[in-house]
């Protein structure tokens, strides 16, 4: 069974699915130098040792009017700081190209799910030796996403996970198989939920993807209860006011005891004791 390991110092982060369970957080996107440093940190006091997540291009967006964030050279700029705050980092390429240069801020490359099956922008990221992150298309069974980990491995990096996120349900609407989460664990790679994405609309508010955040906490749970490696969540301390991804991200204040219990939940579950929590 493949670990995975990110970070430095007392920020060290370990994705198994024998392990306690790993936290993935941040916003959707960069909106500020500011706003990121400030959730950063509120984040690491809530919840100890986890992987910050922003995006540097929103790069499919419902709207061409919607916004996309800072770009490649100014997002990586900002992640780098938040690396060197202490905190392993991950971000979203799209283009082979963004791959070496995004490896320079992030621990961490994430693939998104409508470009899972991209044989080249798979390669690029693997090549850089950093963890890569595939998120599982909504398109996509969750046997058949094992071939594009293999893309990955063909370079020689095994430092791979695989995200669910739901599957297409009809029009504007997704449903998580939750059996999916153990046929994804049969490749032997860690298997992370993406409780948010997991509970969007998509395109169902016009120019902008609508959600159903009342449904992040038990999607969450019942994911944690197969025994997985880690969750992935996009929040923000006001939603409504997020510059992507508001009504499908969950609120900064709920975080902790959302924690708690999936923490309680995946120590029993495994017959391991939760870890990871703030001193």
């Amino acid at each position: 069974m493949t670990s995975v390991r990110v970070g430095e110092r007392n920020t060290k982060v370990t994705f198994s699915n024998t392990a306690p369970i790993a936290l993935i957080a941040g916003p959707c996107v960069i909106e500020s130098e500011q706003h990121v440093r400030w959730l950063a940190e509120v984040i690491w006091a809530v919840a100890g040792p986890y992987v910050f997540k922003a995006s540097f291009d929103k790069a499919n967006r419902s709207s061409v009017h919607s916004f996309r964030g800072p770009g490649l050279k100014e997002g990586v700029r900002i992640l780098k700081e938040v690396r060197e705050y202490g905190l392993p980092v991950l971000t979203d390429i799209h283009e082979p190209a963004q791959a070496a240069v995004a490896a320079e801020g992030a621990d961490i490359l994430q693939i998104p799910a409508f470009l899972c099956r991209q044989t080249d922008l798979l390669v690029e990221a693997g090549k850089t030796g950093r963890a890569v992150n595939i998120k599982k298309g909504q398109f996509v069974s969750p046997a058949d996403i094992a071939k594009a980990a293999e893309k990955v491995a063909s370079t020689g990096n095994q430092r791979i996970l695989l995200t669910e996120r739901g599957a297409s349900f009809g029009y504007n609407n997704l449903v998580v198989d939750m059996r999916g989460l153990e046929i994804m664990k049969g490749t032997g790679y860690p298997v992370i939920f993406d409780a948010t994405h997991s509970v969007q609309l998509p395109g169902a508010a016009g120019e902008t993807s609508g959600g159903e955040p009342q449904f992040i906490a038990p999607l969450a749970r019942a994911a944690t209860a197969v025994g997985i490696a880690g969750v992935f969540v996009e929040m923000h301390e006001n939603p409504s006011r997020a510059f992507s991804d508001g009504r499908n991200a969950l609120q900064l204040d709920l975080l902790p005891a959302l924690l708690d219990k999936l923490r309680a939940i995946d120590a029993l579950v495994k017959g391991v004791p939760a870890t990871n929590k703030p001193s």
